[in-house]
């Protein structure tokens, strides 16, 4: 078969040596501004491309140079300048392929929506003759006068800022408003403006022609963006790698002149802008533009600094490759060869992108979830995982399919296949469950003693442990003021009781006698209330039981405050309990009758063996044992709120006889370790309910 004819408006410029001192050259398709850097053996070829015959050229090559060169090498490298459409349409049908192969990148209606959701670009300016227009103005910029007099910007500013950090820390804080944030967003449109002129004008600078500026939008976030392919002409890698860092460059010159203009300014509007304009500047080119794991300046200025083209690319092929030789053992060769040293950096490199991805797509999942309508949030939800996750890894397990017949052949496929069924049988297979959580060992039947106001302390019958009869005082507390009012109620009884009885002898006092008698039972009953509000201060044993002191320490002569706790008494052969609460994924394996086991805290008195006796069926709103919360070294996730703790999930109450506690535990209540002995389940059942929880929830069945 003849080989197609090449494209004759292609430029082949020189490019930069490989690291070993091999040449390469750069193909130029200027209809795309797309650029293809090729290798000494596809320059060779390229230029007896004329023979029109594989086997021709390849002997010519073999002959006038020291390559060894077949007829496969001609063939694929036909088949590159097919694939990226770099030849021209002379046969029959070759518009037709062209057509067809253009149908298959354009793909469906769906993939096209799709995938400009995620993203797509907005051309909004040529700015080519602008660029070339100003500058020589952006040049002294660039000088080294200019960047000299930065530097020492750059040291003021910082002596100001160290020297008033109090007051700079106080002005971020004062940012956090919705005034600051629009601010923070202008100044991010500006230095983000300037950030793609600094490429632009760093392009011009060597000759590199800027076709067009304008918005990239990655999953609708707006992004800037501005064309500089034109700098693979280079030839020098450090010029592209100035071109890649002047972005980068540009915003921290803006960040040291506003440091340094925020601490000399007087307070006031323009000090505000400098401070929002040199913060936005720092944190927009540390924490965004330099990192290296999305295509933003940093992934370009390491793979300039390298001199890798296609890095991620590169990098992704090589810990495939990795992977598949540690799973299967295939023996192929690398995609390409390295050092040992630098392999194994590519390959973790590949790695930390993957996990890097993998936790910003996510997180870009949630995002779009929670701003979009529920209906429209969840369908986005399932592209974002779908295209940045499951894709990827659905692809690679095609080509573990079509290597199939190698893999189950080599001794170490056939291992990893075993694994793999094993682990699989390991999720799929039901497993004891077994679910850990704190809890408090406590009586069935407790009745705590306090004081119901301030007050004094006359006398404490019982200590630690005591056995107390139903009826006994448990604590006789003295309030002053409660004591004058009963002592002055008492006499005004009695004066009230003597007017009464004086009437029968006085005619002007048997005329008020029915008003006497109204106020003698008004001071009567105001005394029995008084009497009976008394009574709150000596409480008695409504049972027999065993007392249990708040605080050993507490002693006759001393006050107590409103509500503190004096003790509690324990009935007398109530038995004792376990009570945890557990969330909703726990709850569903938890049934009554199911064993587990409690190992107290204090280690004192062994292990104890409890039985579920009950689980509540409404959640909790308010955790009622304090000691449970996480901040207290529980096991549930609390938040503070008016002095409670409210759990952060729904969390339920289950309870568990102890019918066997030792002597030892039955002096106060105790927190522990409980272990419960659950029903059996599959790890992968509970992964499966929690996806069909959410969408239950999320849909409204």
């Amino acid at each position: 078969m003849p080989l197609p004819r090449l494209r004759e408006e292609l430029d082949l410029l020189p490019g930069p040596n490989q690291p070993d001192g091999q040449p390469t050259w750069t193909l130029h398709d200027p209809v795309r501004n797309q650029f293809f850097r090729i290798d000494w053996p596809t320059l060779e070829i390229l230029q007896r491309w004329d023979m029109d015959d594989p086997e021709q050229m390849a002997a010519d090559v073999s002959a006038h140079t020291t390559l060894a060169m077949s007829a496969e090498d001609v063939v694929q490298v036909a088949q590159f300048l097919v694939q990226h459409q770099l030849v021209q349409a002379a046969a029959a049908d070759a518009p037709r392929k062209m057509a067809g192969q253009w149908h298959r990148l354009q793909g469906t209606a769906m993939q096209w929506l799709l995938h400009h959701y995620l993203f797509f670009r907005i051309p909004l300016l040529r700015p080519d003759a602008w660029l070339t227009r100003w500058l020589p103005v952006a040049r002294w910029f660039g000088a080294r006068a200019f960047m000299g007099i930065t530097a020492l910007a750059l040291v003021l500013g910082l002596a100001q800022v160290f020297r008033r950090w109090d007051v700079f820390t106080a002005s971020l804080v004062d940012t956090f408003n919705l005034e600051g944030l629009l601010s923070y967003g202008v100044a991010l449109f500006f230095v983000k403006l300037l950030h793609e002129l600094g490429h632009a004008f760093t392009a011009k600078h060597y000759g590199c022609r800027v076709p067009t500026m304008g918005v990239a939008f990655l999953v609708m976030w707006p992004v800037a963006y501005t064309d500089t392919n034109e700098t693979w002409r280079l030839t020098n890698r450090f010029q592209r790698l100035r071109v890649a860092s002047a972005g980068i460059v540009t915003e921290l010159v803006i960040a040291v002149w506003a440091t340094l203009a925020w601490g000399l300014l007087p307070e006031g509007g323009v000090q505000s802008a400098a401070f929002v304009l040199a913060t936005t500047s720092w944190v927009a080119t540390l924490a965004i533009n330099a990192s290296p794991f999305m295509r933003f300046d940093g992934y370009f200025i390491v793979m300039d600094a390298l001199d890798m083209p296609n890095l991620h690319g590169r990098s992704f092929a090589l810990a495939r490759w990795k992977l598949r030789e540690w799973l299967f053992g295939l023996g192929d060769e690398p995609p390409e060869h390295f050092k040992p040293t630098k392999q194994a950096a590519l390959i973790a490199f590949a790695w930390a992108v993957w996990l890097y991805r993998l936790v910003l797509f996510l997180g870009i999942a949630v995002l779009v979830y929670h701003f979009f309508i529920k209906l429209v949030g969840i369908f986005l939800f399932v592209v974002e995982i779908v295209w940045f996750v499951a894709k990827p890894i659905a692809a690679e397990l095609a080509v573990w399919r079509q290597l199939w017949p190698q893999i189950r052949e080599k001794a170490r496929g056939r291992q990893t296949a075993l694994w793999a069924v094993g682990l699989l049988a390991l999720v799929l297979m039901p497993w004891p469950g077994r679910i850990s959580a704190s809890a408090v060992l406590k009586p069935q039947e407790s009745w705590p003693v306090f004081a119901p106001s301030g007050a004094f302390v006359q006398a404490l019958p019982f200590k630690q442990g005591d056995m107390v009869k139903a009826g006994q005082a448990l604590a006789i507390l003295y309030v002053p003021d409660l004591a004058t009012r009963q002592r002055a109620l008492q006499a005004r009884l009695e004066q009230e009781r003597w007017q009464a009885e004086a009437s029968a002898f006085n005619d002007d006092m048997r005329k008020r006698w029915k008003v006497a008698e109204q106020s003698f039972y008004a001071t009567q009953a105001e005394l029995q209330g008084v009497q009976t509000e008394q009574k709150q201060f000596s409480p008695v044993a409504p049972y027999d039981g065993q007392f249990m002191a708040a605080d050993p320490d507490l002693v006759a002569g001393q006050w107590v405050s409103k509500k503190e706790m004096l003790g509690t008494l324990i009935k007398q052969g109530g038995g004792w309990r376990v009570e945890t609460w557990l969330d909703e994924d726990a709850i569903a394996t938890v049934q009554v009758g199911q064993t587990a086991m409690f190992y107290p805290d204090s280690g004192v008195g062994g292990v104890l063996k409890l039985k579920v006796s009950s689980i509540d069926h409404d959640a909790s709103h308010v955790l009622p044992r304090r000691e449970l919360a996480s901040v207290l070294g529980g096991h549930l996730l609390t938040r503070e709120k008016n002095g409670l703790f409210v759990p952060e999930r729904a969390v339920y109450r289950v309870a568990f006889d102890a019918p066997d506690v030792p002597a030892a535990l039955q002096l106060q209540s105790w927190r522990g370790h409980l272990v419960v002995h659950a029903q059996w389940s599959s790890p992968a059942a509970r992964y499966v309910r929690q996806v069909v929880s959410v969408l239950v929830r999320e849909f409204g069945f």
